[in-house]
């Protein structure tokens, strides 16, 4: 009998062993693990965050980037075209400069020529009364001394010697 009851408490060692592990891992459960899980699943869960936080502040980062990056690329063409647009404008200033500048030289060019042949009018007629005032002394002289046609004809020559040293 002693075998059969030492055998029977062994079992029943191992049953009440089986049921005490049962209630520490009941009791483990409810006030260790479950708490240690639920710790656990919130760290879990907050580092899940911080890491969409990341990747949402990685997507905003090169969202600002590529809006910085065409930022730069708008204010270079901007400056590209006032470049150009002052290019243009200083082209346009020459061209009127010059044009400006040609037509006062125009004008210029034809008061001179108005005054060189308001001159030259000038001289032609003092030239004519010159050539008038002349022959009448030609005449004159011709009528004094009645002369013949070599001798008008030397004096023709002498007046014109004397009208060309003058003039």
């Amino acid at each position: 009998m002693d075998a059969l009851f030492g055998t029977h408490l062994t079992w029943l060692d191992a049953v009440y062993q089986i049921l005490g592990f049962l209630v520490l891992m009941w009791l483990l459960k409810r006030y260790a693990l479950g708490p240690v899980m639920d710790m656990m699943e919130k760290r879990e869960k907050h580092v899940a965050d911080q890491i969409s936080s990341a990747e949402k502040n990685r997507e905003e980062a090169e969202k600002y980037l590529a809006e910085q990056r065409e930022a730069i690329q708008t204010a270079r063409n901007e400056a590209k075209e006032i470049v150009e647009r002052t290019k243009k404008l200083s082209e346009q200033q020459a061209s009127e400069i010059i044009a400006s500048a040609k037509k006062d030289a125009e004008r210029i060019k034809e008061t001179a020529i108005a005054e060189i042949n308001q001159e030259k009018e000038q001289a032609i007629s003092a030239l004519r009364e010159q050539v008038s005032t002349l022959s009448v002394l030609v005449a004159t002289k011709v009528i004094e001394k009645e002369l013949n046609e070599q001798e008008q004809e030397k004096l023709i020559r002498e007046t014109l010697k004397e009208v060309g040293e003058e003039l």
